[in-house]
């Protein structure tokens, strides 16, 4: 039975391949097919080979095609009564070889098509994004101003949207950290600016006086201006390097109660008779675990309670006490002194803030200790604040997150 011809294109298809096929040379090594009027076994080498117990087949040409051969023995119990010659056109056989190379080449077109489809979908939500994000960055690299933004594709929930956020975070936060550190170089310029103007106008001074008096005084406003100079250049430095030293430390587990214990021991021992008392506060049984860098914590502490016996009255309390709160660590710093006005409560932690009683030295402090406290705490993922106590008083409160003590 011939193979179905088929319709359409592959009818066409099928019918260039033969008409292709007729221009073709024929093969002259193989043997000519004839058809015999008186057709006999010794005719077909084949079947005399069967009619010997062997299966053979043969190919031979003709005008138009070929003609394939197949002998098989007729046996019957071990003896050969006879041959079977079973001969077929070529072009049967080629129109069928045709007809799966052409289903072979459809399944080729349509995964051609897929292919195609798939890199033109692969390039507008992928390739085309990704670019979009690297020229982004290398204009925000190279730019100059804020007027290149990171394209924002949140709306898309996959990795490519999570990068587009992390681009767009990482450059808010690149620009963040610059305006601070433009903000940090002002306000250094001006807090240095003014000792210097100072030291400028007592030695210009002193120049033109001859009254040894006069001079040791100007001598000795230089003096506290040299000092404060040297005292604001060291908070400032210990204020630049907090950022790259934490992000470099690593942290390690401290143990608050003791920290607090140790620091009231440090601050009684050396308090002398009839001056502040101090007080700790924490519990028995929990050691309220935190994970820092102790060096730092201590300076925070230093800080806080530093600041609460330049406010203190004389004899009075500070309270050290520290508890857990949740996930976090709770300490607090407390005072009998006349407490923060309301609207200062935030900016007392500004950088170069300073608000000191009126009995101190002025120049005594830089303005940078709360303001260093803050960052210390910031790093270590806490929250530091200031309140007034009703009873009188200030409170700082640090909270810190917990962990498990080891």
């Amino acid at each position: 039975m011939p193979p179905p011809q088929g319709h359409g294109w592959q009818g066409a298809l099928i019918q260039w391949w033969d008409h292709l096929t007729t221009w073709m040379p024929e093969d002259t090594t193989l043997p000519r097919y004839v058809e015999y009027a008186d057709d006999r076994a010794d005719h077909w080498p084949e079947a005399m080979a069967a009619l010997a117990g062997q299966t053979k087949s043969a190919v031979r040409s003709r005008p138009g095609g070929l003609i394939l051969s197949v002998a098989v023995p007729v046996q019957r119990y071990k003896q050969v009564v006879g041959a079977l010659v079973v001969q077929a056109d070529g072009k049967v056989i080629a129109k069928s070889l045709f007809q799966v190379r052409v289903n072979i080449l459809q399944i080729f077109v349509v995964a051609l098509a897929i292919t195609v489809g798939l890199s033109f979908y692969m390039a507008g939500t992928i390739a085309r994004p990704i670019r979009r994000l690297a020229l982004a960055a290398e204009q925000v690299r190279h730019g100059h101003g804020r007027r290149h933004k990171i394209p924002d594709f949140s709306e898309r929930h996959d990795e490519i949207g999570e990068l587009s956020v992390a681009l767009k975070e990482m450059t808010e936060a690149l620009w963040n950290r610059m305006d601070a550190i433009e903000r940090f170089a002002a306000d250094v310029a001006h807090e240095i600016k003014n000792p210097l103007t100072s030291v400028r106008s007592a030695v210009e001074t002193a120049a033109r006086l001859t009254d040894p008096d006069k001079q040791r005084k100007l001598l000795a406003i230089v003096q506290d201006d040299v000092e404060r100079l040297n005292r604001l250049i060291t908070d400032i430095s210990d204020a630049s390097r907090i950022d790259a030293e934490l992000s470099r430390a690593e942290t390690e587990p401290v143990v608050v109660s003791a920290m607090l214990e140790t620091l009231g021991d440090i601050y009684r021992s050396t308090a002398g008779e009839g001056g502040i008392r101090y007080t700790v506060s924490v519990p028995a049984q929990d050691p309220l675990v935190v994970a820092g860098i102790e060096g730092r914590l201590v300076q925070v502490l230093r800080n806080l309670i530093g600041n609460a016996a330049s406010f203190s009255p004389p004899g009075g309390t500070i309270t050290l006490s520290a508890e857990r709160e949740g996930k976090f660590v709770r300490i607090q710093v407390e005072d009998e002194g006349p407490g923060i006005p309301d609207n200062k409560l935030d900016a007392i932690f500004d950088r170069f803030y300073s608000e000191r009683p009126e009995s101190e030295k002025f120049g005594t402090h830089s303005g940078l200790g709360l303001s260093i406290s803050k960052q210390i705490v910031d790093a270590h993922g806490g929250l530091v604040w200031a309140e007034n106590r009703p009873q009188g008083g200030a409170r700082f409160v640090v909270k810190l997150p917990a962990v498990r003590p080891a």
